[in-house]
């Protein structure tokens, strides 16, 4: 499972997650949590904006012949959320991308890959924020 927070962090892991799933021969699902922001004029933004992030790493995987699921998760607690769809969804690896936040802004808004990392039972592989290579 890979879990994406906009469709920029979507394209920029689109070859690595593409190179990476040819060669473990797995299928992907791509998990976002939707989340309103404060500029969204309502829950049809928010939505649009989850879904163009899915859209944007599951279409470009199927298009490489990787199978590839979009998964929309909701829940004001991030890290949970993608721990628990991990789970029900019985994923053998989550990937995040780390967001390249200093300690003061993870200490306030809290540290999404170390929440993940704590609380998974399926190992984790976090890409630091300008990785753009293959594992």
């Amino acid at each position: 499972m890979v879990a994406v927070s906009s469709p920029w962090a979507s394209e920029k892991l689109c070859e690595t997650i593409r190179d990476l799933a040819v060669r473990l021969k797995a299928s992907v699902r791509v998990a976002h949590v939707a989340q309103p922001q404060e500029d969204d004029d309502g829950p049809d933004d928010m939505h649009q904006r989850a879904e163009q992030t899915l859209a944007t790493l599951t279409e470009r995987l199927n298009e490489a012949k990787v199978e590839a699921e979009a998964v929309m998760l909701f829940g004001d607690d991030i890290g949970r959320a993608i721990v628990n769809a991990a789970k029900a969804h019985d994923v053998s690896l989550i990937i995040l991308g780390a967001t390249g936040k200093g300690r003061m802004a993870r200490l306030i808004a809290g540290d999404i890959p170390q929440q993940v990392i704590n609380n998974a039972q399926v190992p984790v592989l976090v890409f630091p924020p300008d990785w753009s290579g293959k594992v």
